[in-house]
């Protein structure tokens, strides 16, 4: 066995006998939270706080989305959002690599960033989305 090939061996052996203890201590994935823990799994409350905490880590601070590892639809001066229960079901349920957020965000936080998108950004969405809006789409 060549020099190169006995270093690839011992450094994946190294490599495993590493990281086994690691994944024998890892627990299980905790199941969802039920709808009444919903409140509180982020403590972010208001839609800029949610957005700047959460959202604008795919959609960019100026919600102009990217293009990199994944595409990120941008969110500023989008014409989609005129209806209210369009991003009120991709918060909820979520589409394509957007994450389902229903088992995090409590109603109000979800109409809270619902509304704060559709308010900033160049978008000038005035209807306000209720608590109760979210409820329905879950």
């Amino acid at each position: 066995m060549g020099k190169i090939a006995m270093k690839i061996r011992l450094t994946a052996a190294l490599a495993l006998s590493l990281s086994a203890p690691a994944f024998a201590d890892t627990a299980a994935p905790s199941p969802p939270p039920k709808p009444s823990q919903r409140a509180g799994m982020f403590s972010q409350q208001t839609g800029e706080e949610i957005y700047k905490g959460i959202c604008q880590g795919c959609h960019m601070p100026d919600a102009k989305g990217a293009v990199g590892a994944g595409a990120y639809p941008a969110l500023a001066k989008d014409a989609n959002l005129e209806t209210a229960g369009y991003p009120i079901g991709i918060v909820v349920k979520g589409q394509k690599a957007m994450p389902a957020f229903a088992d995090y965000f409590s109603d109000e936080q979800i109409a809270n960033v619902v509304n704060y998108v559709r308010t900033h950004f160049g978008n000038k969405y005035r209807d306000k989305v209720k608590p109760e809006d979210v409820k329905i789409m879950r």
